[in-house]
C-alpha cells in the first residue's frame, strides 16, 4: 500500500486535502513528502482509522511509540510532531485547544 492509498482509506478525499494545505503554505516538494509520509505512517499506526476521530493522546502515542519503540532521533522526531500539527492544524482545521478538549 501506497502513502496515498492509505491515506484515501482512512477519509476519501484526505490527500487532497493535505495537498491543497501544502500548496496554501508554500510547502516545497521535500516537505511535502516529508509530511505526507509522517502523516501516512500515523494513519497506518492507528489501523487506518479516520483521523477526524483521533484524538490528542493518539497522537501522543504514536510519537511515544516512534521515540521508544523505533528509537528516532530527536530531529526525525520532531519532523513527525510537526507534521502532525500541521495535519491537524492546516488540513483537519483542528486547534491546539480543540484537540486536548477532545482527549
Amino acid at each position: 500500500m501506497d502513502i496515498t492509498e492509505a491515506l484515501e482509506q482512512s477519509q476519501p478525499g484526505l490527500v487532497g486535502r493535505v495537498n491543497e494545505a501544502i500548496q496554501k503554505h508554500q510547502l516545497n516538494q521535500r516537505a511535502e513528502q516529508t509530511y505526507l509520509h509522517w502523516i501516512s505512517r500515523f494513519v497506518l499506526f492507528h489501523e487506518l482509522k479516520d483521523p477526524q476521530n483521533l484524538e490528542t493522546g493518539d497522537r501522543q502515542l504514536f510519537l511515544t511509540y516512534l521515540k521508544d519503540r523505533i528509537q528516532l532521533s530527536r530531529a526525525r522526531l520532531n519532523q513527525a510532531s510537526q507534521a502532525l500539527t500541521f495535519f491537524y492544524e492546516d488540513v483537519l482545521g483542528k486547534t491546539e485547544a480543540e484537540q486536548i478538549v477532545a482527549a
